[in-house]
């Protein structure tokens, strides 16, 4: 999403000073990342040494936090995040047919971002509107009763609104 630029590297390490002034400065690594993230769309391993070195952490364990938690990303995302729900009720109802559509129209498979960085696909367990499987979320926004032919027509709409060749 964003590059790493000095002026970024130096508001992190103003943050991180500020954080130094707490007793426990170490406890707030969690909102380090959190705040790593909001700036760069992910958790780049440049700025995991940044931090480790202004945090006096070492590099491994700071690793091991931002794998641990699932919310923190390692690689840039897509501006869309768009989350299949594999739960029992979308499944039985063709979440697979979906799935695959969207592999298909995205060109990724799970876990990727499409070269463009518009969409990066992902599965979900539940997103609790089984009412309406089969169901895929895009940012926050939930969508049901899909079909393969329907979440593709989605996918074409996202683009246009994004100036996007729907090909």
């Amino acid at each position: 999403m964003s590059e790493i630029t000095q002026e970024k590297l130096d508001q992190i390490k103003t943050y991180i000073n500020r954080i130094k002034q707490q007793p426990y400065p170490g406890s707030y690594l969690i909102a380090v990342l959190h705040r790593v993230q909001g700036m760069f769309g992910y958790v780049p391993r440049e700025i995991m040494d940044v931090v480790a070195e202004e945090m006096n952490i070492p590099t491994a364990h700071i690793w091991g936090v931002a794998t641990f938690y699932h919310y923190f990303n390692l690689k840039p995302i897509g501006k869309h995040v768009v989350s299949v729900c594999m739960g029992t009720a979308c499944y039985v109802k063709g979440a697979d047919d979906v799935l695959q559509a969207l592999k298909r129209e995205l060109g990724v498979k799970v876990g990727q971002t499409t070269e463009d960085r518009l969409f990066t696909l992902q599965e979900a367990r539940c997103l609790g509107a089984c009412g309406i499987a089969p169901v895929i979320m895009i940012d926050d926004k939930i969508y049901g009763e899909l079909t393969a032919k329907s979440v593709v027509e989605l996918i074409h709409r996202y683009r246009k609104a994004a100036g996007e060749k729907t090909a």
